[in-house]
């Protein structure tokens, strides 16, 4: 697949994932254990009959036969399927969102320590310029107090997980010695990663009192928001870099908050409008610098 291509999949992928805070602040009755396992469980649901469809029967015995990466990335999914519902039930949504925005410093320093990356310049320039603008947000979303920090606390249990998961995706798909556990084969990951989740917060959803309007919703974000993104970007892992998926992923900053505002009033202040504006002038700087650099390569070729 081009570059270009996946990072237009990425970004769609972010677009999707987007969705979760507005949706949320829709439902009637559901609290936050019962909200993250009913989303959990609709993306078993979905994911179950979407490995199915693309695998055949077969990729359930590639699950019980799974090496110790499938589960570990599995891990990896639960920690973060869960985290963020709960979190996104606890505080803002742009709290949440700028919490995760740190992923690509996380992402970046797990490839340069575990799989000895070498970043481009202009790739650590981007990230400094998007901490920049994610401390502005940040700063000021903490003195929201400490019912903020609670959500937020939580929050940071995503980047932190997601930062692994990139990292081992990459290992698995560039050079981990292993010829049988090709990148596709990671693919139930997620599948796991919803197992995981609905069963730890099922005992803590029980009983259960979402109405049809919130199952409704909540089947929407199994489905829209996590699953067919999620199968998504374990495919691009193959095409993009961990740092780079990590900082395009910032975009869900960018559209998160805006539909929250559109469809939910919650309404950025000055300081997450300009710290937004810095994480899109990395992202978009990023890969023009990137596009630039590529085409300068190819023209030897072609000359």
């Amino acid at each position: 697949m081009a570059h270009s291509r996946a990072v237009f999949l990425m970004v769609l992928v972010t677009l999707m994932w987007s969705i979760a805070g507005v949706v949320t602040r829709h439902l009637q009755t559901a609290d936050s254990f019962e909200v993250t396992f009913w989303r959990s469980a609709f993306t078993l649901l979905a994911l179950s009959v979407a490995l199915s469809a693309m695998r055949g029967l077969a990729w359930w015995r590639d699950v019980r036969r799974a090496r110790w990466p499938l589960w570990a990335s599995g891990v990896c999914w639960a920690v973060m399927f869960t985290a963020f519902m709960v979190a996104i039930t606890l505080t803002t949504v742009a709290n949440v969102l700028i919490t995760l925005a740190i992923g690509p410093l996380v992402t970046a320093l797990f490839a340069r320590i575990l799989l000895h990356h070498r970043l481009p310049h202009r790739t650590w320039v981007a990230i400094a310029l998007a901490g920049v603008g994610i401390a502005w947000m940040f700063g000021r979303e903490m003195q929201l107090g400490t019912g903020a920090l609670g959500g937020i606390a939580v929050a940071l249990a995503v980047p932190l997980a997601g930062a692994a998961n990139w990292t081992l995706l990459q290992h698995i798909a560039h050079g981990s010695g292993d010829p049988d556990e090709p990148v596709h084969d990671m693919l139930p990951a997620v599948w796991i990663g919803a197992v995981l989740s609905s069963l730890t917060t099922l005992p803590l959803a029980w009983p259960l009192r979402a109405s049809g309007h919130d199952l409704a919703l909540l089947a929407l974000l199994g489905v829209l928001q996590l699953s067919i993104p999620c199968l998504l970007v374990v495919w691009l892992t193959r095409v993009l870099p961990g740092p780079e998926i990590a900082l395009l992923a910032l975009l869900e900053v960018i559209f998160g908050v805006t539909w929250a505002w559109l469809g939910a009033g919650e309404a950025p202040g000055r300081p997450a409008l300009i710290g937004g504006t810095l994480v899109l002038a990395a992202l978009v700087g990023n890969e023009l610098l990137a596009l630039r650099g590529r085409r300068a390569l190819a023209l030897p070729a072609h000359g």
